[in-house]
Order: structure tokens, then sequence, then C-alpha cells
């Protein structure tokens, strides 16, 4: 199945808030990571069951429960439970086609984004949905598979770099939703040298595969715009929300990251403008390339046409013919057919047609 599409089908005939998996078949364990920190430590922890994540949690410290793999709904469902989550929030986590979009169910907020990578083997983007759900003092985060674009955060929690340990859970959320906004510019810069290569090719040697690659492009921007453009609505929201659990400290930053929203779907734009172009530069480097065949096609057939003249005239089974009785008359036709030929060149390159 194509990793732009979902089966979403699965999910027919259901009752709504009925947690359904939708995405890829996975046999890897679910992994949960909690972190517990505060100003003045942090904790990390790792589990295999909802049930012992759960029961360490502590009210005197913020928490962050990382969970990766969606695919075993039974677990998501108890983490869910256990954080009195919403059975439409417990939904959308698990169906993995969602757009990104924010959900506030006054408790806590829920927003669902896309997390995109760069596979370089595949040179292609790797996408999976990150579902986020942040409380006044704990942050839920599940993805799809392990690895993700979280490290600098691991890395701020753990040594108490910036204020991300000074602060409420609505900061570390912003951290995350940062986190992936910013991993978006990397894969805007993997797209562009692509595009620039491109273009250096198509100028000096258009081929067919060339058409495959701009076509690969394409889609590739395509997806990328799909998943950032809804982004932009999301975080004017939460930046225009009234919920207590935002504090106003936070909303520069929210604002911040809208403005790096921004400014990648102008890139996107960009970068779809540019890969439009190089279509319009392969058909005229085509074009140009095949007008250049046809001009050297066309000049040969130019010259032969007079001296194919010449040797039709003298090819003529005609009795008086009075060179043909000649001596010379071989060698004179031959010289003649070479100053044709000399004068039609000479002719050719004062025009600069060759």
């Amino acid at each position: 199945m194509p990793r732009y599409f979902h089966r979403a089908s699965k999910k027919a005939g259901h009752t709504p808030g009925t947690p359904v998996y939708v995405g890829r078949a996975r046999a890897a364990a679910v992994s949960i990571t909690r972190y517990d920190y505060d100003a003045d430590s942090s904790t990390r922890d790792s589990f295999t069951s909802p049930d012992a994540a759960l029961g360490a949690l502590g009210a005197e410290k913020r928490s962050w429960i990382n969970v990766d793999g969606v695919h075993d709904v039974e677990k998501v469902q108890q983490l869910g439970q256990g954080f009195g989550l919403h059975p439409l929030a417990v939904e959308d986590i698990v169906h993995t086609g969602q757009r990104p979009k924010l959900e506030d169910y006054k408790a806590y907020l829920f927003v669902v984004l896309r997390m995109l990578q760069w596979n370089q083997e595949k040179q292609e983007i790797d996408d999976e949905q990150v579902s986020i759900v942040f409380g006044d003092s704990w942050v839920l985060s599940f993805q799809e598979r392990a690895g993700d674009v979280f490290d600098p955060v691991r890395e701020r929690l753990t040594t108490n770099r910036g204020r991300i340990r000074r602060t409420d859970a609505d900061y570390l959320a912003y951290a995350l939703v940062d986190a992936i906004v910013d991993h978006y510019f990397a894969i805007l810069e993997a797209l562009g040298e692509q595009i620039e290569s491109l273009g250096d090719d198509l100028t000096e040697n258009p081929k067919q595969e060339h058409l495959a690659a701009i076509r690969h492009l394409k889609r590739e921007l395509l997806f990328m715009w799909k998943s950032v453009w809804p982004l932009r609505e999301v975080l004017s929201a939460i930046e225009r929300d009234e919920s207590s659990l935002i504090q106003d400290s936070t909303r520069p930053y929210l604002r911040d990251v809208y403005d790096h929203t921004i400014h990648i779907i102008d890139t996107v734009e960009t970068l779809r403008d540019m890969v439009s172009g190089l279509m319009d530069v392969y058909l005229s480097s085509v074009s140009n390339r095949m007008n250049e065949v046809m001009k050297v096609l066309t000049i040969i057939a130019t010259i032969f046409i007079p001296l194919s003249f010449i040797a039709g005239v003298y090819g003529m089974n005609f009795a008086f013919m009075p060179e043909l009785q000649w001596r010379y008359g071989y060698f004179l036709v031959l010289g003649l057919m070479f100053v044709v030929l000399a004068g039609m060149l000479f002719y050719f390159r004062r025009k600069k047609w060759m």
C-alpha cells in the first residue's frame, strides 16, 4: 500500500470512539519511556506495561511518557484510561491517517501532527503520525515506531539546558512540536540539493530518467505540503487558545514555531515552482537537442540536393552528351561538385547556421 494512504476502510461500521489501528503491520513490541523531572533533577525509566508506567507516576514532578508503537491498541487504551482520555482521542491516536489538528478537551489538549524524516537510502520522505497530549503536569506522546527527532529535547531534559525543566508541561509539548517543525528544514535542504543537482544535469545532458526524477520530486513536495499546510492552522489555534494549560510565557515560543511553519510553507511552494520549472527546462532541452539534430540533418540534406542534381543529370542515358566523350569530363564533374560543396559550406558558416 502506498505510504500516502491508510486502510481507513478497516474502521467502517465501527461505533465512534472504537480504536482500530489502520497503519502498517508491525511486529515490534511497544516501548514506553517515562521522564520525571523538575528544576533540580530528571529521571528516565523504561516500561513494557502501561500499568507499570502509570503506577510509578508521582504528583510532585512533571512527567513525559513517550510510546513507540500504537499498533497494540490494548496498551494505548490502558494509557488513555489511566489519564482519562476521551475515546475519540484514543481512536485518533491509533488511526494513523489523521491530518494535523488540535482538540481541546478542557482537562488536556490533544495535538496530531506528522513527523517527517529524510530516507537517504530511498531518497524519499519517511513519515509517521505523532500524537501529543498534555495536561497541567504531564505530556503523552505516541509514535508509530521507534526512532524520532526528539533527541535534542531528551538531552535538554537530562542536562538541564534551557528552561525546559523549570516550566510546566505546556513548554515540553511546545519543545516536541518545535523539534518536529525544525526537522522539516533538514528535509527541505535535502530536496533543494536534489533539485539543484537535477537542474544542472538537465542543462548539460537531459535524459529520459530525469523525467522520472522530476515526477518523484513533485510527489515528495506535494506530500510534504499536505503534511505542513494544516499544521499552520493547528499552531495558530494553539497560540490563540484560551486554555489555562498554556502559560502566557509559552505563547511567544508558539508564535515562533508558527513563523517557522510559514517559512517552511513558503519554501515548499518555492521548491514546487522550481520543480515545475525543471519540467520546462527538460522539455526545452529536449526540444533544443532535437532542433540541433534536425539542423545538422537539414544542412546535410541541403548540401546533397545540388550534388544529387548534378549526379542525376550525368546519370541520364542520352547518347549525345558532349562531356561523356570528353577525356576529362569525369574530373570536371567531380570538381564542380566540390566547388558547390565548398561554396555552400562557406555560405552556411557566414550565416552562422553551423
